[in-house]
């Protein structure tokens, strides 16, 4: 992967309204290998941060998430 492509998933990640399926859908990756991307690339205390602010969020699951008016221009979907 390149920077370019980590640094879009970091983004992605941290945006409340961007479920892990548009990001699976864009590059492949599910919930735990995004998970890895993000442990590896941040700092430990800002993966525990977003870790803490991600578990159980509704928006993060597109199955569970009524939102859908909310979408990047930078995403596929």
């Amino acid at each position: 992967m390149t920077t370019r492509q980590i640094d879009r998933i970091i983004e992605m990640a941290w945006e409340d309204r961007t479920p892990f399926e548009a990001i699976e859908y864009q590059f492949g990756l599910k919930e735990n290998d995004v998970r890895e991307v993000m442990r590896n690339n941040l700092k430990r205390s800002s993966f525990e941060l977003w870790r803490k602010r991600v578990k159980g969020r509704k928006t993060k699951h597109q199955k569970t998430s009524p939102a859908s008016r909310f979408r990047s221009q930078n995403q596929k979907l």
